[in-house]
């Protein structure tokens, strides 16, 4: 079977501790996973993988290692291994997590020098128009990769390195639940996803901290189709 792959290789995020067949094999079962494909709570086998996509088991056993480290997998010894499940409960916990690791450190972008932040606001607006390329071609995967590349790209500003791996597994943990529970629609709904970035960027070009914060807070907490506001207590009922 021939493997789909995407020119993702300068993004940020991108697994770099692996090898290039087990990169291009985490990258699949991702998207799989992330589309439900595979779905929440099913079981893969090693060797089943291997001899579906033409992998050694080694390789197979390296990108099911990198998907446990964002939360996607559950390796279970003797039993094979399962895909993560995708509840209404974690996608409001993550949800005020990246809220919070989001929103205490995007101000720190304004205090870039002009030049740098220059640099990032060409970066960022090449994100967004990959994402209303991928919106236009009905990819709503590869929207949720660039989307994802944005907000860490923004998040570097903080440089908290330590930081950045908690924030890239709620990111794809919360566009999967997008994708699974309110994903399909027309390409106009795509679109309107990619294109509400624009706001943070004039936001960044306003200079205002705080009106940067808020942007960025109703940008996150509206995250799935615009509401409801998954910080609310009550939200787990709306959706």
């Amino acid at each position: 079977m021939a493997i789909e792959t995407f020119n993702l290789s300068t993004l940020p995020g991108k697994i770099s501790d692996i090898g290039r067949r087990s990169s291009a094999l985490f990258e699949l079962l991702q998207q799989q996973i992330v589309l439900g494909i595979l779905p929440p709570m099913s079981v893969v086998l090693e060797l089943d993988l291997a001899q579906r996509f033409g992998y050694s088991q080694s390789t197979v056993r390296e990108a099911l290692l990198a998907l446990q480290q964002e939360g996607l997998v559950h390796r279970q010894p003797h039993r094979g291994t399962q895909i993560s499940p995708c509840t209404e409960q974690e996608a409001i916990e993550m949800i005020h997590i990246r809220h919070d690791i989001e929103c205490r450190a995007v101000s720190r972008v304004l205090e870039r020098t002009a030049d740098a932040r220059a640099q990032l606001r060409t970066l960022l607006l090449k994100d967004i128009e990959a994402m209303i390329a991928a919106a236009r071609a009905g990819d709503e995967y590869l929207l949720s990769c660039y989307d994802r590349a944005f907000h860490l790209r923004l998040y570097s500003c903080a440089q908290l390195p330590n930081v950045e791996p908690i924030l890239k597994r709620c990111l794809v943990h919360n566009h999967r639940y997008k994708i699974l529970h309110c994903g399909g629609g027309d390409t106009s709904r795509l679109l309107d996803s990619a294109e509400r970035h624009h706001l943070l960027i004039e936001a960044i070009d306003g200079g205002d901290s705080a009106a940067l914060v808020a942007c960025l807070s109703h940008h996150i907490r509206t995250a799935v189709d615009f509401g409801p506001d998954l910080t609310q207590p009550d939200a787990g009922k709306m959706l």
